[in-house]
């Protein structure tokens, strides 16, 4: 009986559909004159960062690298946030990764999307801790659940 050869079709996806793409969501203390303005481009590096880590360490089945997308904008109010949510449903994102390196409204800049799988990387190195938005963020969203 003769071998036959197998070769690995990389191109063969077993994903119906896009792979979801990551959403980076960098949120900051919305406060203006000179507060949110200290934050920003802090607060945008930690985005392309993580984006990068990601990336860098992660793949889709296929072995393509994970790719993410980043707010447009800095988060620090409702406005802001629901026009990243429509930036990420536009890009095709199935899960969200909220950033910050600074206190922020939690219910005002969370994603409250209740189906996407959600994570947040908060900062301690500022005078304002980011993990103190991880506590402010999950009242909101439990609290958004127990009113819907």
């Amino acid at each position: 009986m003769a071998q036959k050869e197998f070769s690995i079709n990389y191109d063969y996806q077993t994903v119906i559909g896009d792979f979801p793409k990551v959403g980076i969501r960098p949120v900051i203390d919305g406060r203006e004159r000179g507060i949110r303005e200290s934050l920003e481009k802090q607060t945008m590096d930690m985005a392309r960062s993580a984006a990068a880590l990601i990336s860098k360490n992660l793949q889709y089945p296929n072995g393509k690298p994970v790719e993410c997308v980043i707010s447009d904008t800095c988060i620090g109010g409702v406005a802001e946030a629901a026009a990243c949510a429509e930036k990420f449903r536009k890009e095709g994102t199935g899960l969200t990764l909220t950033v910050t390196p600074c206190w922020c409204y939690g219910s005002e800049t969370i994603d409250m999307d209740p189906l996407a799988p959600k994570a947040i990387w908060g900062f301690n190195g500022t005078e304002r801790p980011g993990a103190v938005y991880l506590a402010a963020a999950l009242a909101g969203v439990i609290v958004g659940m127990l009113l819907s």
